[in-house]
Order: structure tokens, then sequence, then C-alpha cells
């Protein structure tokens, strides 16, 4: 946990009443960078499947609810589901294509989150699109220091590129698995930390009660909220992936049962990979995808109907010679696509992500992140997971590849914005085409100086000199330009301001939990 603020800081942050603003109070900034903004999609969804398409893989996924059916590991879990008039057979539940549809008539269609600064609030759903930073490697890597084991300080260095960036509008799991800190208290300490140095929405790991419950208060108490204003509206959430094929564990079903019955959102997301543990064939790895996510949802939705809720696509293929998992990749662009089509057929809010299986920030590693980001676009994606600074399979974070990784997610919405499709007079500019006339140019011409120092977004990573210019500068690579971008982030990172006695229940709080142990780690 962070050292003891001083009293000038607690005072600070009484007058704040922990609307905080970004790194911008320091007066200067590591980079030019957009406002932070919850960006609108304004595209028609690209939609592989005709009319016949999407009733096939409805009916393929209802066929494996009712007929096949879905191993629940959760006692709980299974005597709600029987209650529900569902078919329990030891863990297997078939469920039938009525109750399905019926839960599924209760989820919402979006929904709001509201972090402890509301002026961060997200919405989830209809064109809404917000990007999360990268979650859960075990390992990073830097241009200084090369691939390591993750721990507590480059754990916390993410974390103040999470805050820094306002592109990046979710914290959610951890950037790097903090391995230096026991598995019983990391939840307390990694907690600590994402509500003091970021102001975002937070997300909790769903492996077991404790560390849930243990979330849901910690945000609870830095808002300074009270029990019933806590579940009176969404605040925080979780996401859990089922064990495909065809199997929901028990942490993730309790976890996400927990969230359910406070009101707080879960994001259902099965991690579906053609050939290995989903058929070969992107239509059946879509259905079974489906069938997965939505068997959680409904269990959910009979709990509390009305909960919010949203269903993800983590559906890819391997390299069939070695096994190896493949992101951004056609299969995975299209498989996203089609998962977005269902999701609005089901009128679900879609989560999907920006992955890559490169080593390091390499050409590889942009044009597959650009792939499977373009498709989180086309396919109507609301939450974008790893949208920032995920490497080789999930299996390293790099501060370099999410500075790199920014710099798309700020394209894409300069992309978004009105200004570059805008067809009024004013932008059809015949005035200035009459102007200039044949020869000229639009240089010096008015409708140009009125509007150039927003007429283009200019990158903070890409270099557009030509080679000379380039070279004679001294030829910085990319990689290496973020790397110096990254480090003078971290140097000028202020934390966001936070109300003092939150900040005191909250340490208080945390404190009490590890001295009492924590979580068990024997599930």
């Amino acid at each position: 946990m962070t050292e003891d603020p001083t009293p000038r800081q607690k005072e600070r942050g009484r007058r704040s009443g922990g609307r905080a603003g970004n790194q911008s109070r320091a007066g200067h900034a590591a980079i030019d960078q957009m406002p932070w903004r919850i960006p609108v999609n304004p595209d028609r969804p690209t939609e592989p499947l005709d009319a016949e398409g999407v009733q096939a893989l409805h009916r393929g996924a209802m066929h494996i609810l009712s007929e096949i059916g879905i191993e629940f590991l959760n006692p709980e879990a299974l005597a709600i589901l029987k209650q529900a008039g569902c078919r329990v057979d030891g863990e297997r539940v078939r469920m039938d294509e009525d109750f399905v549809m019926e839960m599924l008539s209760h989820a919402p269609d979006s929904f709001t989150i509201t972090p402890r600064n509301p002026d961060r609030e997200i919405v989830i759903g209809g064109r809404h699109m917000v990007f999360v930073n990268v979650s859960s490697p075990p390992n990073a890597w830097d241009l200084e220091r090369g691939k390591r084991t993750g721990d507590f300080e480059t754990f916390k260095e993410f974390m103040k590129l999470t805050q820094y960036f306002n592109c990046i509008h979710i914290a959610g799991g951890y950037p790097v698995e903090p391995v230096d800190i026991h598995p019983s208290v990391r939840h307390l300490d990694c907690l600590y930390e994402k509500l003091t140095l970021t102001d975002k929405v937070v997300h909790a790991y769903s492996l077991g009660a404790e560390r849930v419950e243990d979330v849901m208060e910690m945000t609870r108490l830095a808002a300074g909220l009270s029990h019933s204003e806590f579940e009176a509206r969404p605040r925080m959430y979780t996401n859990i992936n089922s064990v495909s094929p065809l199997k929901h564990d028990y942490p993730m079903l309790d976890g996400a049962m927990r969230l359910a019955r406070r009101g707080q959102p879960v994001v259902v997301t099965p991690f579906t990979l053609a050939g290995a543990m989903a058929p070969v064939t992107m239509a059946g790895a879509v259905a079974l995808s489906l069938a997965e996510g939505l068997a959680a949802i409904a269990l959910l939705q009979y709990i509390k109907p009305g909960c919010p809720v949203a269903i993800g696509t983590f559906t890819s293929n391997v390299d069939m010679k070695s096994g190896a998992p493949a992101f951004g990749t056609p299969e995975y662009m299209r498989a996203t696509q089609m998962t977005g089509q269902m999701a609005r057929f089901y009128k679900l809010p879609l989560r999907s992500s920006g992955v890559c299986a490169a080593n390091i920030p390499d050409g590889q590693a942009m044009w597959e992140t650009s792939n499977s980001l373009w498709a989180a676009v086309q396919s109507g994606t609301n939450m974008v997971y790893h949208a920032a600074g995920w490497l080789e399979g999930g299996l390293i974070a790099s501060p370099e590849k999410f500075v790199m990784d920014c710099e798309i997610l700020q394209m894409i919405q300069r992309y978004f914005e009105e200004a570059t499709f805008a067809t009024t007079p004013e932008d059809i500019a015949l005035d200035a085409i009459r102007e200039v006339g044949p020869g000229g140019h639009y240089f010096g011409c008015q409708h140009t100086q009125d509007r150039y120092q927003t007429a283009f977004y200019s990158p903070f990573v890409s270099d557009w000199r030509n080679y000379e210019a380039w070279a004679a500068d001294g030829g910085v690579w990319t990689p290496e330009r973020a790397h110096r971008i990254y480090k003078q982030i971290l140097a000028e990172f202020t934390p966001p301001l936070i109300n003092e006695d939150h900040r005191e229940d909250l340490y208080r709080f945390t404190a009490k939990r590890k001295q009492e142990g924590g979580a068990p780690t024997d599930f």
C-alpha cells in the first residue's frame, strides 16, 4: 500500500470530494492526448450472417443447452437451476429454449457503472465503446529489463499508465500478476492501489467469496457510499470465464452470483479456441461459446431479474501444428463479428478483446492487435478487454506496447468523430475549392487556417518525417519512443485526488483483512 498522506494532501482530498482530474494537474504532460470521453461508434456493424445464419447459430446454441447440457460445478447453482425447472443430472444441466429466452428478456441492453469519481462514469451497451487495460499476464517485458515475472512495482506502473491515458476507461484485472505478494492478500494490496492510483471503474476477480466480498467493500469505502447506495446502481464489475468445453467452475459462479444479488454487473466470457476447446469450424466454435455464455446469464437473471450482464467473446483458433493460440487472425475477426450479430439478436451488451500472439511490440504485434481492435469496432463491441499492453497471447504485459496501443485507440476515437464524415456545406468546402482553383494549394487558404488545429489527429508515437530527417535525428524506433514516453509518464504522474476520510477507511479495512489472513488459497 502507498505511504500515508500528508496533512496538506488530506485537506486537498477533502476539498475535492473525490472528484479529481487526471495527470493534467501537474501543469504539463508527457504527451498531448484526446480528452476523456466515452466513444460512440457511428458505423453500422459488419454482419457476416444472413437471417438464416443467425437462426442456425441460435438453434445450435439452444440444442447444446437443451440436449447436450452444461456442467455447473457449483452446488448452489445446481440447486437454483433445479428449482427453476431445468433438468439436472449430477452436475449436468439442460435448460429449454423457452426458459433461456425468458431469462434473457429480463437482461438490460445497456447499463452504466459509476466509480468513486462520478466524472469517470461509463456506459456499457448501445453504440458506446469503452476500453480496458491489459489484464492478468503473469509476466512483464520492457526494453530495459526484458521478460520477467510480474511483481508489485510493475503492477503499480501499469496502474499509473491506466489512469494517465484518457482512452482507457476501466482499470480491469491486474495488468500484471504481482507474484511477490502472497495470493491470500494479493487482492487487498492490488485493489488498494487500484482504488487510489486510479479513479476509474474497477474489477473483482471471481476467485472465492472472500475476494469478491472484499473488493465490493473496498469499492464502497473508497467512494464513501452506504451499503444501500452501493447496491442502488453498478459501481464495479466482474468477468467470469467458462471452462470450455461446456463447464462453469465453482468460484467463478460463486462470485457472479454474489455480484448479481447486489446489482453489480457480470460479464460472461467463454474462452473457446477452435480446434482445441471448441469445434474447428467458426460456426461450431461460436455456437459453443454462445451456449456457455447464455447458460450463466440465464442463471443470473433467474437469481435477480434485470441484473446487469454482458456476453463476451474470446473465440479464436489455434495453430494446428503446435496447438498454440492465435489472435488477430481472420478467424478471430469473423468470430467476433458473428458473436456481435448474435449479441444484438439476444439484446445483450458485448465484450471482446484487443489481442495478439507476438512476443515483443513489433510489426506482428501491431497488425494482430489492429485486426482484433478493428474487429471490435466492426462487431459493435461495447467493452474491449486487453485494449492496451497485451503480448505473447496474454503471457506478457508490456508498457511500450501499452503506449503504442493507446495510439491505435485514439485513432479509433478520432475515426468515430463526426468531423471525419460530416457533409455540411462548410465541410464540402466549395468556396475554398473555388478560391484555390486549379493548380493551387490549401495550406494558406482561410478554410484551412480556420480548422488546422482540429483538422487531423496528431499521433504521439508515430513519426511522419521522411527517412532522411528521421535518421538525422538519431533514427529512434517506435518501441524506443514508446519506452521514453512510458518513463516520462511515470516521472510526471500525480495520483487522482481522493477524499482522505474515505482513503483512511479503505486503509483500515485493508489492514484489518490482511491481519485476519485475507482469503484462503486452497480452493
